[in-house]
């Protein structure tokens, strides 16, 4: 499985931006996809996620409810995260993830996301 992510990028406080993550190669093995993202000095955390198939509502870390909406679109082998009201401490490296049904992760590149206050 490859995942590409992309729309990192500079935003001041209270501000918008919208990353995408594509995945290729063995797709039907994975199970969920999620934003993982890490702060400087930080360990990198769970942002969102969501389950590609079947029912089941996203997660989201109690920082980002309500600002953040993770979505998917299978017919394009895409996952979406609308950040909105972006706060300096959202700061920081997010990857993709994916999960398979049999626990292997995979991971994108990260793509930086700075917020200005």
């Amino acid at each position: 499985v490859q995942l590409q992510a992309s729309g990192g990028g500079l935003v001041q406080a209270g501000g918008s931006l919208r990353l995408s993550c594509i995945r290729s190669g063995n797709i039907a093995s994975i199970n969920t996809m999620g934003w993982y993202r890490q702060a400087p000095g930080k360990e990198r955390e769970l942002a969102a996620a969501i389950r590609i198939r079947g029912g089941g509502s996203p997660i989201y870390a109690d920082s980002v409810k309500g600002r953040f909406t993770i979505s998917k679109d299978n017919a394009k082998n895409m996952v979406l995260l609308q950040m909105n009201s972006l706060k300096p401490e959202d700061t920081g490296v997010y990857y993709c993830n994916a999960d398979s049904y049999w626990a292997e992760s995979y991971w994108g590149k990260g793509t930086l996301v700075t917020v200005s206050s």
